[in-house]
């Protein structure tokens, strides 16, 4: 058929391939920071799915990136130890990235956002600070309400959708409205009055 599109036979193995990547990606920058005594906190797309993964393994998502909460004052001793693992630091369009080498790309990278400061001066709340953190089994991951109230403020559909996804498991419930101001809950009430939207 003219037109169509024909997965190539190792479709699969690029797929594995990808995910291993994030993870590998992951560890590498976990393992650097702790290292070299920075603290950080795993946020993002990874921290959902070790929240997740708590209750449901087959409901966690993929992620392309790797995202990790540091203090600003912390971000020269972060490059130090970024670059003992092969990575180069760089700004793009605002946002602090960690590339993985010399063929490495920006959006499979390692964002950075800093603890306490707004992403965008609009946000109506700070990033979490490092405090709002617990120990996992392999790294520092942000607390649940805090990586909520991110995902609120970010409120893209991706975050969205994380956050129905915490829903579906029962991570989230309406008890959970009060936790955070009333902007945010408004963010809130419509996933939770429909987690499969």
């Amino acid at each position: 058929m003219a037109g169509s599109l024909t997965l190539a036979d190792d479709t699969m193995e690029r797929m594995w391939r990808a995910v291993e990547k994030v993870e590998q990606r992951l560890y590498r920058t976990v393992n650097a920071l702790e290292a070299h005594g920075v603290p950080y906190a795993v946020i993002g797309g990874n921290a959902v799915a070790a929240w997740v993964a708590q209750v449901d393994e087959g409901a966690v998502r993929n992620t392309r990136d790797v995202d990790i909460l540091i203090r600003r004052a912390d971000l020269p001793a972060c490059k130090e130890a970024m670059a003992t693992i092969g990575f180069w630091h760089d700004v793009i369009t605002g946002i602090d990235v960690f590339i993985d080498g010399p063929d490495g790309v920006p959006s499979q990278g390692v964002h950075l956002l800093f603890a306490g400061e707004k992403v965008k001066p609009t946000d109506p709340v700070p990033v979490a600070e490092l405090a709002e953190t617990e120990r996992g089994k392999r790294f520092q991951v942000i607390s649940l309400p805090a990586l909520v109230r991110m995902k609120l403020v970010a409120n893209r559909r991706k975050d969205q959708v994380h956050i129905q996804d915490m829903i579906r498991i029962g991570l989230i419930d309406a008890t959970w409205l009060t936790k955070y101001p009333p902007e945010l809950a408004e963010r809130l009430m419509p996933l939770l009055a429909d987690p499969n939207g």
